[in-house]
């Protein structure tokens, strides 16, 4: 749940180039939420300019959730064609595998059971966690390359602490969520739970977000709008502030990019993440309470002609 710079760690397009790796150009990125991984060659989609970043609607609630919008094999495909340069002695995502153990049903609403498997690829930890609790892979990819810069620049280090759960801004991390899949798995988890039981500090309406851990540099109200939005603050806790927005690839001594990073790596690698696959055709998703799918499209059925 760190907070970073794109440069300093989160090594996506622009930070690959400084640091002397390849653009992520063939990224193999949709350009809608709800489409799925297009071939392993496609461009990345424009990135938008930091200042049209909107703290109360990061993600779309479809998006977020959206279980089904990348098979195994597409997540397995992305990870291959993502320029990756590892640490001496590290596999990069699409090589990497990991024993995985069974994890109970949680309950209604809550994250299905997970059955565990012997040296399971990447793809398929993060495709199996995802079709469990209910949450978009493309969550889960940008939330590892977030947290770690695990597709670009994997390293022992990320891989432990690979979504930065039970890794807070102020403290250690905590050792009993070490390992890749304790991590992917138990971000999944507790994203479920914020939706499950979403009276929190960071809620659907109007709250205070901080900048910065350090409280003297401020917070200011954001209206957040929707459920996914809430998770990512209660999650990270805080939003980017002028500096950052206008400049962020350094920002200021009170700059937190997190948020602010899950947003231009969805963009870059997926397009729009506020997108929605059946706007103006049906409500918006809501805030998912009891585990309610976003709704799918109706099939229409064709009016009988009179005799």
């Amino acid at each position: 749940m760190r907070s970073v710079p794109l440069l300093a760690g989160l090594a996506v397009a622009v930070a690959l180039v400084v640091s002397g790796c390849a653009p992520l150009a063939g990224a193999g990125a949709s350009t809608t939420a709800g489409a799925a991984t297009t071939a392993a060659s496609a461009t990345p989609a424009p990135e938008p300019p930091a200042t049209e970043f909107d703290p109360g609607y990061i993600v779309s609630d479809d998006s977020f959730y959206h279980a089904e919008t990348m098979s195994e094999a597409e997540i397995q495909a992305f990870f291959e064609s993502v320029s990756c340069r590892p640490d001496e002695g590290v596999r990069c995502l699409a090589d990497f595998r990991e024993s995985t153990i069974d994890q109970p049903d949680a309950g209604p609403g809550h994250c299905a059971p997970y059955q565990g498997g012997i040296r399971e690829r990447a793809s398929r930890i993060v495709a199996k966690v995802a079709e469990a609790c209910g949450i978009s892979p493309k969550t889960l990819i940008v939330l590892l390359q977030k947290e770690q810069s695990l597709l670009t620049r994997p390293s022992e280090h990320g891989y432990t602490r690979a979504t930065g759960y039970g890794c807070p801004d102020t403290a250690d991390c905590e050792q009993k969520y070490f390992g890749f899949f304790n991590q992917v798995y138990n971000a999944a988890w507790q994203f479920r739970q914020y939706t499950e039981e979403p009276d929190r500090a960071y809620r659907i309406g109007t709250v205070d977000v901080g900048f910065n851990p350090d409280a003297a540099c401020g917070a200011a109200p954001v209206v957040i709008r929707n459920q996914a939005t809430a998770n990512l603050y209660n999650y990270t806790p805080y939003q980017p502030n002028a500096a950052t927005l206008a400049d962020p690839d350094a920002g200021d001594g009170c700059s937190a990019w997190g948020n602010l990073n899950f947003w231009r790596i969805w963009h870059r690698w997926f397009g729009d993440p506020t997108a929605e696959r059946f706007p103006g055709f049906l409500p918006p998703c809501t805030r998912l309470i009891g585990g309610d799918p976003c709704p799918e499209p109706m099939a229409t059925v064709p009016s009988v002609p009179a005799n």
